[in-house]
């Protein structure tokens, strides 16, 4: 069997699998009804594998489009910088914020735990004692603290994560849009323009012929 010049060993599996579906919805196809009486779907395969070469000069534009698409995403995958790692320093100033705002939330808390338990206590024992209400109060402002604290250190974390997302990523998913974009534009071109005029000129041509046409090699009765 040919391989053709230009399409590349990678690339055989592809030229087979357009081939199988064409060949496997072919009883949807008014023009290819010949199938299965006239040549069958494995004389058709053989023939359209043999005649690749040809069949892909088709979409030759196509493709070599689709290879150039292909070959700079590999190239940009083995230049493309990898991203910081987590925990890597970022200056003396994020450090600190970093531990204020997971440290503010704990404190915060405990405190508030604190406050509440014993102002709790003291009022239940004593409630005209004055110094209980105002652990209580005590309390519940650390207690809105804590609440306040964990709010702000889920809000840091998300736009950290927003800020720290490789700039990579969305290039990455333009580049693999644009390289699927490119195989199925090759694909489709394959398809229309060289599998499918190759399978309907086949069973054209192992067309029985017409009886009423007259046969070029007999004789003709009105000569003389």
């Amino acid at each position: 069997m040919n391989v053709a010049p230009h399409l590349l060993t990678e690339d055989r599996a592809e030229y087979e699998r357009v081939l199988d579906d064409a060949l496997s919805t072919a009883h949807a196809r008014p023009d290819l009804a010949g199938i299965g009486t006239r040549l069958t779907v494995v004389q058709l395969r053989a023939m359209t594998m043999n005649a690749t070469a040809l069949i892909t000069t088709a979409a030759a534009l196509e493709y070599d489009h689709f290879v150039k698409v292909r070959e700079q995403n590999r190239a940009a995958l083995g230049t493309r910088t990898p991203p910081a790692e987590p925990g890597a320093d970022t200056g003396a100033g994020a450090g600190v914020v970093a531990v204020v705002t997971v440290l503010l939330p704990v404190l915060a808390g405990t405190a508030a735990a604190i406050f509440l338990l014993v102002g709790g206590v003291l009022h239940a024992l004593a409630p005209t004692l004055a110094f209980g209400e105002t652990l209580l109060t005590a309390g519940l402002v650390f207690a809105a603290l804590a609440a306040a604290g964990l709010l702000s250190a889920g809000v840091g974390l998300l736009v950290t994560a927003l800020r720290n997302r490789p700039a990579a990523a969305d290039g990455a998913a333009a580049a693999d849009d644009e390289l699927s974009l490119a195989r199925e534009a090759w694909r489709r071109a394959l398809l229309e323009r060289g599998i499918l005029p190759f399978l309907r000129d086949a069973l054209a041509a192992a067309a029985p012929p017409d009886p009423a046409a007259p046969d070029p090699a007999a004789p003709d009765p009105a000569a003389p």
